[in-house]
């Protein structure tokens, strides 16, 4: 009986042991709680820092006010405040802050009044108040804030935050400096900008570049001079790059021109030697078919191909460069194409442009011996007859045409001296600005969705790609391209995604990606 009693008691006294040392753990714990940080003054539940270095990362847990002023630091890092989770008021004054981490204030999901006042603050970093929820009230006042783009999501947030703000007024940029942030709104910012970004590199040469849709998908084909080819690339869906589609093979190739009529493919190939040529895709055989050949007499030095419909009939036209051809306009009559008429007999045209002006039908062809010539369609006569130049233009080797709110500009390419942008005003082509341009045989507008764009490319230089400001009227410098020897350039848009082609005579043929960037992110 006596050996259970004392192991009874022995096991008494193991409890009474443990309790102790609990105890004095408690008591342990109790006593190492977080001291008031140096620098810093606390009272039951408020703190105030001044002068200190640093944001401290230990406060007393009973503390919920925090308060820095005039402080050593500039930069408040992220997740500053996570050992103080139960801040309900933080406030920052007469500091000189340079940055704050989005991540800053994280982990307090109990906050409801933050003073960031007087802090020289310029900008804050996006989401800086995500997760607090608890927010009522937030001051902003006494810095240089910018009110550009990298600040829109705080004119957002305002719009949907249940915390108010006192008045706070931008210091810039001069669109909106002076006014008060909490006027403006998100649309109070343009901050969507563009590039061409290198997407694919093409291992030939070519020297024109021509994009078409034809039985809804989205082609392209390259001149190939040297090699002697048209070259057709298609888009493959799932490797999202273009690939080989076919090829025509022929000599001296300077113009590979699609046109469909009646859903069929032909292609207008010009060629320097050996005559020019029409194809046809033939849908039963899968192959492109020679249907007929170009009147060596009247084409004999081609430089470009337009193509265009008018009254539901279908044209095309050859510019051609030498002094013993003419520019002839071809017609479809419904099995082959024959001579229309021909224009501007021994100028040896490089170019030629097909638009409206005034709702009317009209060419301008471009020739080294003299100005740019513009024809106007005769529908009675169903013929174009020379109507006007354009003055002081001579020497010009292609033009191309936009247009900008209705407005018809063309840009007028020349190798030697300055290439022009030129607006029609109703009665005749006036200038409205002028491009450096020595060896430049390409001045090509594009156009993508809202953006319209020039580019002019040289031999002598990077090519040059302008954007067009509404507000001036004029383009503006936006990007440089290297491109050996441009020749032509053409967009295509495939699968929600923009494609610039830019052919090079002396280098790899190059694709570019449009690409849109939210400056505000």
């Amino acid at each position: 009986m006596g050996r259970p009693g004392r192991g009874w008691r022995g096991g008494w006294t193991v409890l009474m042991w443990v309790a102790a040392v609990c105890l004095v753990l408690t008591d342990g714990r109790r006593s190492r709680q977080p001291r008031c940080p140096v620098g810093c003054t606390c009272t039951k539940d408020n703190a105030l820092c001044e002068n200190v270095r640093s944001v401290p990362h230990t406060f007393p847990s009973d503390v919920v006010s925090l308060s820095f002023v005039k402080s050593g630091f500039n930069e408040i890092s992220g997740a500053s405040f996570v050992h103080t989770p139960n801040l309900q008021l933080l406030l920052f004054t007469a500091n000189s802050l340079d940055l704050i981490d989005e991540d800053a204030f994280m982990g307090l999901a109990h906050l409801e009044y933050l003073s960031l006042a007087y802090n020289n603050l310029e900008t804050l970093p996006k989401d800086v108040f995500r997760g607090m929820d608890a927010l009522t009230k937030v001051d902003l006042r006494g810095n240089n804030l910018i009110c550009d783009c990298k600040l829109k999501w705080l004119v957002e947030w305002i719009h949907h935050t249940n915390a108010t703000l006192d008045q706070i007024y931008c210091s810039g940029p001069p669109i909106h400096q002076g006014k008060k942030i909490n006027d403006l709104l998100p649309h109070s910012f343009d901050c969507i900008t563009t590039e061409f970004a290198s997407y694919q590199l093409l291992r030939f040469e070519s020297i024109s570049v021509e994009t078409f849709t034809f039985g809804n998908e989205q082609y392209v084909v390259f001149a190939q001079p040297f090699a002697g080819t048209c070259n057709f690339l298609e888009w493959d869906h799932v490797e999202m790059t273009f690939r080989t589609y076919d090829t025509i093979q022929s000599t001296s190739t300077v113009v590979c021109k699609p046109m469909v009529i009646d859903n069929q493919l032909f292609v207008i190939v010009a060629q320097l030697f050996g005559g020019s040529h029409i194809y046809k895709r033939d849908s039963s055989a899968n192959k492109f078919i020679k249907i007929q050949d170009i009147d060596i007499l009247r084409i004999r030095k081609p430089n470009d191909i337009e193509t265009f419909v008018i009254d539901g009939e279908s044209f095309f036209v050859i510019a051609d460069s030498s002094k013993a051809g003419s520019t002839t306009v071809y017609k479809w009559n419904g099995i082959g194409f024959y001579s229309h008429q021909s224009l501007h007999p021994w100028y040896r045209d490089t170019d030629v442009e097909y638009l409206e002006i005034s709702n009317k039908p009209h060419l301008i062809l471009s020739s080294s011996s003299q100005r740019p010539v513009v024809y106007q369609w005769n529908r009675s006569q169903k013929k174009f007859d020379r109507r006007t130049d354009i003055p002081d233009m001579e020497d010009v080797f292609s033009i191309k045409h936009f247009r900008v709110k209705g407005e018809l500009f063309i840009c007028l390419t020349r190798y030697i001296g300055d290439s022009r942008v030129m607006r029609w005003d109703g009665a005749m082509f006036k200038e409205v600005q002028t491009f450096p341009s020595r060896g430049s045989m390409v001045f090509q507008p594009v156009s993508v969705g809202k953006w319209q764009y020039a580019i002019l490319g040289s031999d002598y230089s990077l090519t040059q790609v302008y954007q067009w400001d509404a507000k001036r009227g004029q383009f503006v410098p936006s990007q440089e391209l290297s491109i050996q020897a441009p020749r032509g350039f053409s967009v295509v848009s495939v699968d929600n995604r923009v494609f610039l082609l830019a052919s090079s005579f002396k280098g790899k043929t190059q694709i570019y990606e449009h690409l849109m960037i939210d400056l505000s992110d």
